[in-house]
């Protein structure tokens, strides 16, 4: 077995007010075989391209003879390139109706030709509307594509980096993750290898997953998007994944010496558990607070540690299946048609095929995929009853459903606790939940944890302030008009704040807020 140590790139995630429950020495390519179909869903391509990509990209850093540890950048880049995606979702949902296929629509766009760009762009993400819908989204591509596509990368190449920093990636892949969409026309050579390799693995296996030869979408983009000697030599070798293969043991046989392991999968949970939360700023804080609730419960039931390491893995990861479903739909204000209502109640089979991919996580699809299932059968997807249901299941659906109504949604605000523990109770006497868990996770109300370090990167008190309004979606008039102060102090405020941070989007700046503990209200599920 080849072995390594993961490298250290910054500390993994901070701890909150419960001990970490310590898990298993994981490779985390396997964890991330799975978790990259977070990023396949998120930007609305088939499953597995992720994961192809990856392969793609380690085998064209070999056919380069690239070192070991620019091979293991360019596999790990390509595995993570889209998982940023979920970094300007609210945004683009609000440009374009549904950011699913705007991202879709984007892979397989030319980004360095303006003709191929209207010519692939819109027709994709106009399909299915209105005439007068098509017309709509041509003129908002022409008017305001071009500052919504520069906002869109920084976002997602900001929260990517972060995202590799937290699970401790080496420097080679966090600075890869930040240029990954960095052209070749404006770059060049000063673009890091990782970069360029990934972002020629990500079109590649995008146009292979489409049935069609990868060899012409590559060459057309040569000397524009892409490096022109990796596409010939990409081409030259014939590079190309079985469509038959077993894409996981595929990338595990792919990874560059040597192999990362983690000791900790609790944060990598945090990880995909935060980046779920990006969806929507009315979600921030969701996953985590689920978790919390759901293991200070299983301690409260008597459960085993074992049951208990399990539930708070699954509290973290039982949303990321919502990144399927469009930001229009979660962030929609009036009641949801019958469509919509069907898209939402497949969520939580998402977030079961999500992790069933890893083999050190699928145990837990069941219990992630049944968070939204009742005694009764009234629960969705399955309609499972009673009989289904175990008792972490019980758990972790109580207290998904107990702090989802302590969280605003669009529709409607936060319930105080006490009346959130009274419709939760209700719910048990009327016989959907279980009686014993609903207590066991009100009866263990977790608070949210109150820093006992000084504030990160010297913010003072307003900065925190206007912080937690960036990281809940406000503008800057929203912010000016909250704290009573200017727009223009606002905006001073703000770009302030992400210099003191290092970030210069408002997704970056709402994961430093997370990670750091500086919000005082969390997100929502669906």
């Amino acid at each position: 077995m080849r072995d390594g140590r993961l490298a250290a790139g910054g500390r993994c995630c901070r701890r909150g007010r419960h001990a970490r429950v310590r898990t298993m020495r994981a490779r985390l390519a396997d964890l991330l075989v799975g978790l990259s179909r977070f990023a396949d869903l998120g930007f609305g391509l088939d499953g597995g391209t992720a994961a192809t990509s990856g392969v793609l990209a380690a085998r064209l850093a070999r056919e380069l003879n690239l070192e070991s540890s620019e091979a293991s950048a360019c596999f790990y880049v390509a595995l993570l390139t889209h998982v940023g995606c979920v970094g300007y979702a609210s945004e683009t949902a609000r440009l374009f109706g549904d950011e699913l296929a705007a991202n879709a629509a984007a892979a397989h766009a030319d980004h360095a030709s303006v003709t191929d760009t209207v010519a692939t762009f819109v027709p994709m993400l106009a399909r299915g509307r209105s005439p007068i819908t098509r017309v709509r989204v041509a003129l908002r591509l022409l008017t305001r594509g071009s500052s919504w596509g520069e906002a869109y990368t920084t976002a997602a190449c900001e929260v990517g980096r972060d995202a590799a920093r937290r699970m401790q990636l080496p420097e080679t892949v966090q600075t890869g993750m930040l240029h990954v969409y960095d052209e070749w026309r404006h770059g060049g050579d000063d673009i890091p290898i990782s970069a360029r390799v990934a972002r020629l693995a990500g079109i590649a296996a995008v146009f292979s997953a489409d049935g069609s030869p990868a060899s012409g979408a590559l060459r057309r983009r040569a000397g524009g998007m892409l490096d022109p000697m990796l596409v010939e030599a990409f081409v030259r070798a014939g590079l190309a994944v079985e469509p038959d293969a077993d894409l996981r043991d595929t990338v595990l046989d792919a990874e560059p010496d040597p192999v990362v392991w983690t000791d900790d999968l609790v944060c990598v949970a945090e990880v995909f558990a935060d980046l779920a939360d990006l969806k929507s700023p009315s979600f921030l804080g969701h996953s985590r607070a689920v978790a919390a609730l759901s293991l200070s419960a299983a301690s409260r039931a008597g459960l085993s540690a074992a049951d208990r390491r399990d539930l708070h893995l699954a509290g973290l990861l039982h949303d990321v299946g919502r990144v399927a479903i469009s930001s229009a739909v979660w962030e929609k204000q009036t009641p949801l048609i019958t469509d919509e209502i069907e898209q939402v109640r497949l969520h939580p089979y998402y977030s079961e095929r999500i992790v069933a991919g890893s083999a050190e996580l699928t145990h837990l699809a069941p219990l992630v995929g049944r968070h939204h299932e009742r005694l009764d059968g009234t629960g969705y997807p399955h309609g499972c009853t009673a009989v289904d249901l175990t008792m972490p299941m019980r758990i972790l659906a109580a207290a998904d459903a107990y702090q989802t109504l302590r969280e605003p949604r669009p529709h409607r605000p936060a319930l105080p606790p006490s009346a959130a523990e009274r419709a939760v109770l209700d719910r048990a006497a009327a016989g959907a939940l279980d009686l014993d868990a609903v207590r066991a996770v009100v009866g263990g109300d977790v608070a949210i944890p109150t820093r006992a370090v000084p504030v990160p990167a010297g913010l003072t008190a307003r900065e925190i302030e206007v912080l937690r309004l960036v990281a809940h979606g406000c503008s800057n008039a929203e912010i000016g008009a909250r704290l009573v102060i200017s727009r223009r102090t606002a905006e001073h405020h703000v770009q302030h704040i992400y210099t003191k941070i290092g970030v210069s989007s408002r997704a970056a700046a709402t994961l430093f807020a997370v990670e750091n503990q500086l919000l005082t209200s969390s997100g929502a599920d669906g």
